[in-house]
């Protein structure tokens, strides 16, 4: 079973690209981010004409997620809970039965944070909000792994894990995705117990998902890898592969992000 992160920068605008890559590569269970439009106005059509079912958590014109998958959705929630006031359209969580029981997927688009201070010096709100929506997911997962299922947290996580993981570490210290409260963040999710599917299973340092649209950043290979997929272990065991399908990002009017897969034995 193929599970994809794919963070599309606006579905609308990239829907050539995605139904291209899914016709291509056909996964299982594609998890979507940047869908940038409400639910309503989604073009569900063209993508369940591929073979997929498909549910939205969307927002007009920001954010937005989706799950596409080829299996029928058993379950769904829609929201990151532990917050009533955040209207964010970020996190979408499914369970489909696969071949070997069920599998949990959420697909996640974690706040960029940026800038990190306000004009007083003091942390900005949407760098705290960034740090706030963290230990939600934090405490979220750990109500997950009881279930001892396997669980794929997909998603653009705006967090640059180490040196290797950008062309330029000093040029990004003291972003947000590259703070160091932003890494005890990130590593208290994982430390719940939590694999990285590319650690695991590839781990070659300066393999990118993300390049920028400005100062040639694609053909330069300045890039940095923020798209993660985050395994329990009942998915970590069941782990074949990874790949980045970088070949995306040179395609006509591309997203800045491309596909981040992992194969499971599910």
């Amino acid at each position: 079973m193929d599970i994809a992160t794919y963070n599309v920068n606006s579905i609308k605008a990239r829907l050539h690209a995605v139904t291209d890559w899914l016709k291509d590569k056909n996964p299982d269970i594609a998890c979507l981010q940047e869908i940038k439009t409400v639910d309503e106005d989604f073009p569900r059509e063209a993508i369940e004409a591929l073979g997929y079912n498909v549910i939205t958590h969307g927002q007009k014109s920001y954010n937005g997620v989706a799950i596409l998958s080829k299996l029928p959705f058993e379950e769904t929630r829609t929201g990151l809970p532990g917050d009533d006031s955040d209207e964010q359209a970020r996190y979408l969580e499914a369970v489909v039965n696969g071949a070997k029981g069920p599998v949990r997927v959420a697909s996640i688009y974690l706040p960029n944070g940026n800038p990190v201070m306000d004009e007083d010096g003091n942390f900005h709100t949407k760098y705290t909000y960034k740090l706030a929506w963290l230990e939600r997911l934090r405490a979220h997962a750990a109500s997950l792994l009881p279930f001892e299922e396997p669980l794929i947290l997909a998603g653009d996580y705006n967090v640059i894990p180490t040196d290797q993981d950008t062309h330029d570490p000093i040029a990004w210290a003291g972003d947000a995705l590259f703070r160091p409260e932003t890494h005890a963040a990130f590593n208290a999710l994982k430390w719940l117990g939590l694999t990285s599917a590319y650690e695991a299973k590839d781990g070659r340092p300066h393999e990118y998902t993300f390049w920028d649209y400005q100062a040639g950043a694609w053909p330069k290979n300045n890039g940095i890898r923020i798209d993660h997929l985050l395994c329990s272990a009942q998915a970590a065991d069941r782990l074949q592969s990874v790949r980045i399908d970088k070949y995306v990002r040179g395609k006509e009017k591309p997203s800045d992000h491309v596909p981040f897969v992992g194969t499971f034995d599910l």
